[in-house]
């Protein structure tokens, strides 16, 4: 067997060091996308890097004699089954391993479940069902890969249940998703639909066909994913000023990327064309709807290649009509396919049919990005993309799933309640749960407050926190508050300030809020609330309730706190409980008590994990 390479032995030493890409790469003296291309295999460092990483094994007593001992033992043990159609350049990522029996989907006489008998890992698209009854059938499988991102069509339950690793590729059609989006907003300038139709109609209409540059505009990018960014790339070279705005990507990242970070509400009212590229949470649910369409500058162009629920059809389609809106490209619906819409009868909005992801290179892209990732996984055992939990006994997960909800639900509280703009996260461990292996709580936090990012779980979280520029730091203490046994804080710290919030769970099950930025309250952590900040004077309490009863909002519970002596004026807090979600109107009704400083809705899950 040929040695690792070093891509191969950059991943074993981070697993082993327990360090992120960025952290190797400060280690290196290199920029943390050097790091990700060396593991992929992509590109030559330099010997002086090669040195530096020589140098660090030395001193951390790293060795490698083992992985590839132990290769060279079992490599002619591998079975792959590819149960659908890939990429020649997928399949030879496999046949260059000596000794691996690799199973086409056309080489299978009988059937699927005969050949994951003695397989090692499979891999599918989206037409595969992958149920736990098909992994009954497969004893030895220890990985599933899926090309692609959406992972419906495998159990992922059931293969963590089984101690199967479940991964998929997100962002490997991140470029093909951007140049449509470029492409939308050229068509959408140049008005391309309208002059291709007139022109295979007879007509030469140049004078109704006057379009406009790129050249000067604003663009606004709404999430700062991989395929936000890679927008942000190609707007560049048209001479375009670009807007970002994420409440997960830090001020640096956004630098690097020529993007200047502004809020949602900047956002909203400084483009010329706004192009969508977020996930779907409760806060981005209809983004795109009356009220900020209209606080958008006239004559806006909207491109949408994300989730068609991002959008309120009516809302747009009455602005596209009144002029409010000049033109609107669309590649993706609420319900699809789409058979019956508004959208039909305006002549100013493009349509297609969700095909932003759907290029020959981007197909070959996630079909050789899941071989390399299974190959690592079977060869390193180095886990890249996985869905699903990693593996914890029965006895281990029963006892720190109650902290794991709570940590999802901390983060989530914080990412709605706290300052936006994350650059660091720093994760405290208090008490009992110190002594716990803690990673799944980590990154149940960290997805929390990453929830209106893409493609974030309680696997990945932490290495989208790592790519988006977040910065995670974590200690663990014997000390916890109170008579608490086990306690977690969330320390934010972002570009306008700090914000901070400890939670622990009381009877085995009920997850509690203990403190928020220093003011000691507690609260259940489910449900809908109203997070209020005052200064400490007489009525306040009072006003919230009776304006909260006139907008026929039922409180549940009222928790209140307030700061600790030597602060003047002292500020105060409140956190209401609701039986229903708060909406715009109960807001500005409670905007006009004077002492108010903030009022904040909070949307969590009903309690139970």
């Amino acid at each position: 067997m040929p040695d690792l390479t070093f891509g191969e032995k950059l991943l074993i030493a981070r697993k082993q060091l327990d360090l992120y890409q960025y952290e190797m790469a400060e280690r290196l003296g290199v920029h943390a996308n050097s790091i990700t291309n060396y593991e992929r295999g992509e590109g030559k460092p330099h010997a002086a890097v090669v040195r530096m990483f020589d140098l660090l094994c030395e001193q951390q007593g790293i060795r490698f004699d083992d992985y590839e001992t132990t290769q060279k033992l079992k490599g002619d043990a591998m079975k792959i089954v590819l149960a659908e159609k890939v990429s020649p350049a997928t399949l030879a990522v496999f046949a260059a391993e000596p000794g691996w029996d690799v199973k086409t989907h056309d080489q299978l006489p009988d059937g699927l479940a005969a050949a994951l008998a003695d397989a090692d890992a499979l891999v599918v698209r989206s037409a595969v069902q992958v149920d736990d009854a098909l992994m009954e059938k497969a004893p030895k499988l220890r990985v599933i890969g899926r090309a692609g991102v959406g992972v419906d069509n495998i159990d992922a339950e059931a293969a963590t249940r089984r101690g199967i690793v479940v991964m998929n590729t997100p962002g490997a059609n991140a470029v093909a998703v951007a140049e449509l989006t470029i492409g939308l907003m050229l068509a959408l300038a140049r008005k391309l639909p309208a002059a291709n139709s007139s022109m295979h109609a007879g007509k030469w209409e140049k004078k109704n066909l006057q379009g406009a540059e790129l050249r000067g505009k604003t663009l606004g990018i709404l999430g700062l994913g991989r395929i936000g960014l890679e927008v942000a790339k190609r707007a560049r070279g048209f001479g375009l000023e670009i807007l970002g705005s994420d409440p997960f990507v830090s001020a640096a990242i956004a630098r690097e990327a020529g993007i200047k970070l502004v809020s949602l509400e900047e956002l909203i009212a400084g483009s010329d064309y706004l192009t969508l590229h977020v996930g779907l949470t409760l806060q981005t649910t209809g983004v795109i709807n009356a009220k900020t369409l209209a606080r958008m500058k006239k004559g806006v162009r909207i491109i949408n290649c994300a989730r068609g629920e991002l959008i309120e059809d009516a809302d747009l389609v009455a602005a596209l009509k009144s002029g409010q809106v000049a033109g609107a490209a669309l590649d993706v619906f609420a319900v699809e396919p789409l058979k019956e819409s508004p959208y039909f009868d305006l002549d100013n909005v493009i349509l297609t049919p969700h095909v932003a992801g759907s290029t020959g290179e981007a197909q070959e892209a996630v079909g050789i990005q899941i071989a390399c990732q299974v190959r690592d996984y079977l060869k390193l055992g180095v886990v890249q993309n996985a869905v699903n939990l990693p593996s914890l006994s029965h006895e281990e997960y029963k006892l720190l799933a109650p902290f794991i909800d709570m940590g999802g639900r901390l983060g989530a509280f914080l990412a709605q309640a706290g300052k936006s703009g994350i650059e660091s996260i720093n994760l405290v461990y208090g008490g009992t749960l110190a002594d716990a292996k803690t990673e799944l709580v980590r990154n149940a936090a960290i997805a929390g407050l990453l929830q209106g990012s893409e493609n974030v779980n309680r696997i990945n979280a932490a290495a989208v926190a790592e790519e988006r520029g977040i910065r995670i730091h974590e200690e663990k203490t014997e000390t916890h508050r109170g008579g608490a046994a086990s306690v977690l804080t969330l320390v934010l710290h972002t570009a306008t300030g700090t914000s901070r919030a400890s939670a622990t769970v009381i009877h085995g099950e009920q997850p509690r809020l203990l403190e928020f930025d220093s003011i000691d309250i507690e609260t259940p952590l489910e449900g809908n609330l109203l997070v209020c900040r005052n200064f400490d004077v007489p009525g306040v309490i009072g006003k919230i309730g009776t304006i909260l009863g006139q907008q026929g909002v039922n409180i549940a519970n009222f928790a209140l706190g307030r700061e600790r002596a030597g602060a003047k004026p002292v500020k105060a807090l409140a956190v209401v409980q609701v039986d229903a979600p708060v909406s715009e109107s109960v807001l500005e009704a409670l905007g006009t008590i004077e002492a108010l400083l903030e009022a904040r809705p909070v949307q969590l899950p009903e309690a139970g994990f």
